[in-house]
């Protein structure tokens, strides 16, 4: 059973990762390119880590990702690169992954890289959000040559891969060290601000900005309507996750966390996140960990590889199975859940229910803000052309506020696609203004 959040996953040493990256086929038709949501030129980087050119092989990763390190440790490879190599048809896939992870690693331990920053001409963008999107939009942006702020209103930026993915699967200083070099790149960070309270979308248009990103993500965790869910020892998974890791860096008390003091701990919901709240309460100390799912293990969202750690962690798993209702012992304490397991239902003692089953975005900027619309779920409506641009002049949006992404590579191909859009929008603006300067 896990008693710590120390990585899980061991990098490659460096004649690990060479000889592992001697292993590509270099393929014609590369099936990994074509799994890699954002077309990340696998072949080219691992012939060049292949011969020990570490530096090029970053270069190559650079030009289409800004978060390698994460993506190394936390993307679906099984779904994605590594399930299309032509050799997972034998069960001997190149473990891309880790290939990449060991790059982005090697490569900032050895500060190989240093990109040239260049001069912020072109116009200024405001980032609202520092996850996945708004960190690809923030690299991005800065390197053709825009001045980028971040908004963020945790007290660190990093947003999900921060406050949201535990620490065993993503280290914070990783993430940090990611963050620091798109900082380098001349994006400031703006922390502990709260568009729609502190600021307006109509503040930033104010302070000089051409045009706003919205990279807000879903903070608002999903219910799901059973008796006694609105207990206070129901907790949201999102909410339960962030709280843990505020403890971790040191912003909260673990007498604040709740859960994990020899608790029994059952978890509604089979994704990644549900995996990520079952291991966390492990880790925290609870005594009996059960996942519940109301379908068969083979309709769960989550990665095999990540229900199987679960298992070896002591999780335990419940199928086709939902909780009925929901007994409180008093005010702040559960005495018991009803099962139903296929049509029969038990009553089992509980300390804690997780509910791990989705969430949706918070209001705040579109109900301070004119002109956004969103959808009958409250995901913010944006365009085509420009990409991304909603219904807002100037103000765009992308991940999961959109309800596009699923992941996090899923959300930095979205932020790649606004970031074009956000370009050519500026561009376009600054032409106009110029030729009606000349008239």
């Amino acid at each position: 059973m896990a008693t710590d959040f120390k990585e899980v996953n061991e990098s490659y040493t460096l004649p690990e990762a060479v000889r592992e990256a001697q292993r590509c086929l270099h393929c014609k038709v590369p099936g990994c390119k074509k799994g890699c949501p954002i077309s990340n030129d696998i072949p080219e980087w691992i012939e060049e880590l292949a011969k020990g050119n570490f530096g090029n092989a970053m270069r190559i990763i650079n030009d289409r990702s800004n978060l390698p390190a994460v993506c190394g440790r936390v993307c679906a490879h099984e779904r994605q690169c590594e399930g299309h190599c032509v050799l997972a048809k034998k069960d001997a896939h190149i473990n891309i992954g880790k290939l990449e992870r060991f790059v982005a690693d090697f490569d900032s331990d050895a500060c190989l890289t240093h990109e040239a920053i260049p001069e912020k001409t072109r116009g200024r963008v405001a980032v609202i959000g520092s996850g996945p999107a708004g960190l690809t939009i923030a690299g991005d942006l800065a390197r053709k040559g825009f001045g980028v702020d971040i908004f963020e209103m945790e007290p660190e930026p990093g947003g999900v891969l921060m406050f949201g993915i535990p620490e065993y699967r993503l280290p914070k200083e990783v993430v940090r060290r990611e963050i620091e070099k798109i900082g380098h790149l001349g994006v400031a960070f703006h922390m502990n601000t709260t568009i729609g309270e502190d600021y307006t979308i109509d503040d930033l248009f104010g302070q000089g900005f051409d045009a706003i990103f919205m990279g807000t993500g879903t903070g608002i965790p999903k219910r799901l309507d059973i008796p006694g869910g609105n207990h206070p020892a129901v907790r949201q998974a999102i909410r339960f996750l962030r709280r843990v890791s505020l403890y971790e860096n040191g912003y909260m008390s673990k007498d604040e966390v709740i859960v994990g003091n020899n608790d029994r701990v059952f978890v509604i919901g089979c994704g990644n996140t549900a995996m990520d709240a079952a291991r966390t309460a492990i880790r925290m100390g609870s005594k009996e960990v059960t996942v519940v799912y109301h379908r068969s293990i083979d309709h769960m969202k989550a990665l095999r590889s990540e229900y199987d750690d679960a298992v070896k962690e002591g999780v335990k798993f419940m199928w086709n199975t939902s909780i009925t209702n929901i007994e409180a012992l008093d005010d702040t304490h559960l005495k018991s859940l009803t099962l139903n397991t296929d049509g029969e239902e038990r009553v089992v003692n509980a300390d804690h229910v997780v509910m791990a089953v989705g969430s949706a975005p918070a209001g705040r900027i579109v109900s301070t803000t004119e002109g956004i619309e969103v959808d009958e779920k409250g995901y913010v409506l944006t365009r085509d052309n420009p990409y991304g641009m909603t219904t807002r002049k100037g103000v765009f949006a992308g991940g999961d506020v959109t309800n596009r992404p699923a992941t996090v590579v899923h959300a930095m191909r979205d932020a790649k696609l606004v970031a074009e859009g956000i370009e050519r929008y500026v561009d376009a603006v600054k032409l106009m203004e110029s030729i009606n300067g000349m008239d």
